[in-house]
């Protein structure tokens, strides 16, 4: 069966409303074909090779496939889906920047406090912490493994209820929660209390990263959702510079009110995001469609124009998001049936390895320039570069990634650019100079780091919610027993 499409003359082609759009699911017949005729070219388009439904360059015929890719009745959204629906590209491009000011902009404050009270014990080595609490680095070592393993465990339960409360509520209470274990840690008094507040912290903060990654998938497409996930992780290795400069302010007060550096800067920091948490509460909206609120405003943040536009951008861009709501809960099958998706398996088996040359280094940057001869101060300092780099390193390769296509050969560079430098820091004397470490451990922490690609690239391949929310945790269960092998 061939269906014919027209595209618009080329006067018109600059202000082209968007149409009914034809999208797949994995069930759509692979015989059928489109031809799509032009001025300038034609082109075939296969069903089974998809539509590119964010490029919006052309109006489709639905050809009468618009009931069997129409949301369900729940679908918190359904009163603004219209499969005949047509806007202009403009309009969705301004769109887009609302919601990167509102909803993306605001994922990312909340994931920067995440980093903030994960990684101030990076901070907190470099000061007097294991002397005072008369511990070792194995010691140290033992506690980050406990919350890494806890962190680990905790992602996927932390989805399931995601999924059943809606991430806009689940998010704040996580956020809360560690926020308050993490300004506890001013009160550690030895290896046990450490041990505790890791496996805590672990536990609360385990199944964040992909609750976000969830929220985002109901605001943005498949094509989007890369380059914001980008964004995401900048704001994660910004937190690394913020905080270097935080921690070099805070660990100055060693002293007042008898406290050491390193308890004022879990106390500070950890109210920090408990601010942060609290806001969340009534900032986040529950979709696109359900902004209105006492913080956010009676209209809310989108005119009736604006929802349609979202909604059907996001269906035509992928139909499987309307088949749940966004506060319905996987039972025991479909979670079975997500677990066993096999075609997931391969991204998992790279989320166990990817990250595993360069995760050593990062983790003990602090210990390792002290002891080349760095003082506490300077060490907080010279950690910045290396933060600069992995951001330059992450914006550039994602953008390559989407360019050219190519996610799993662009992840690979990451390889490639680690192995010479360990190569280096294995075999280089003990005699040579801090500052040639210094740029070799630089130069590894600020290795290409294709996480976002492909975190991107697990939502994208997931085909369903309900395996979205799976595979989401899943691949981030993998990154986080890569931590664990990668630490010990």
């Amino acid at each position: 069966m061939t269906i014919s499409i027209a595209k618009a003359n080329d006067k018109a082609s600059a202000e082209l409303a968007v149409g009914p759009l034809f999208s797949r699911r994995h069930d759509t017949p692979s015989d059928i074909s489109f031809e799509k005729g032009s001025d300038r070219r034609q082109q075939s388009l296969v069903a089974n090779d998809g539509v590119n439904p964010s490029k919006h360059t052309s109006t489709f015929d639905t050809a009468g496939n618009s009931s069997f890719y129409a949301p369900i009745e729940q679908y918190e959204g359904k009163h603004r889906y219209d499969p005949n629906f047509e806007w202009k590209p403009k309009d969705e491009r301004k769109l887009v920047r609302k919601l990167d000011l509102r909803i993306c902009s605001w994922v990312c404050l909340m994931f920067f406090a995440l980093q903030l009270d994960r990684g101030n014990i990076t901070q907190a080595l470099s000061d007097t912490m294991l002397h005072d609490l008369k511990m070792n680095t194995n010691d140290y070592n033992t506690g980050q493994t406990i919350f890494y393993v806890c962190f680990l465990f905790a992602e996927l339960p932390s989805q399931l209820i995601s999924k059943k409360l809606g991430p806009d509520r689940w998010m704040p209470v996580q956020m809360v929660s560690w926020s308050l274990v993490a300004s506890l840690q001013a009160f550690l008094s030895g290896r046990s209390s450490f041990f505790a507040c890791r496996a805590l912290l672990g536990i609360l903060e385990g199944g964040f990263i992909p609750d976000c990654i969830l929220y985002l998938s109901y605001f943005y497409t498949s094509i989007e959702l890369p380059i914001r996930l980008s964004f995401f992780f900048v704001a994660y290795e910004s937190t690394s510079i913020v905080s270097a400069f935080l921690a070099f302010g805070i660990l100055h007060l060693r002293g007042h009110n008898g406290l050491a550096g390193w308890r004022w800067l879990f106390a500070l920091e950890g109210l920090l995001t408990g601010i942060i948490g609290f806001i969340s509460f009534v900032y986040l909206p529950p979709s696109p469609t359900q902004t209105k609120s006492w913080f956010r405003g009676k209209d809310g943040w989108f005119s009736e124009h604006e929802e349609c536009v979202m909604v059907n951008r996001i269906i035509r861009d992928d139909p499987s998001k309307g088949d749940m709501h966004n506060r319905q809960a996987l039972g025991p099958p479909a979670l079975w049936y997500s677990l066993t998706d096999y075609d997931m398996w391969p991204i998992y088996l790279i989320g166990l390895t990817w990250a595993i040359p360069n995760t050593p280094i990062t983790q003990y940057l602090t210990l390792q320039l002290k002891a080349v001869g760095f003082d506490t101060f300077e060490t907080n300092l010279l950690t910045i570069p290396a933060y600069v780099l992995f951001i330059i390193q992450l914006l550039w390769w994602t953008w390559v990634s989407e360019k050219t296509d190519q996610r799993f050969l662009t992840g690979l560079v990451s390889q490639i650019w680690a192995l010479p430098l360990l190569i280096a820091l294995e075999t280089i004397s003990g005699r040579t100079g801090a500052w040639v470490k210094w740029a070799l451990s630089t130069l590894l922490v600020g290795a290409p780091y294709v996480h976002a690609i492909l975190v991107a690239t697990t939502s994208r391949n997931a085909g369903s919610v309900r395996t979205r929310t799976v595979a989401s945790a899943m691949y981030n269960m993998t990154v986080q027993a890569s931590l664990v092998i990668s630490s010990n």
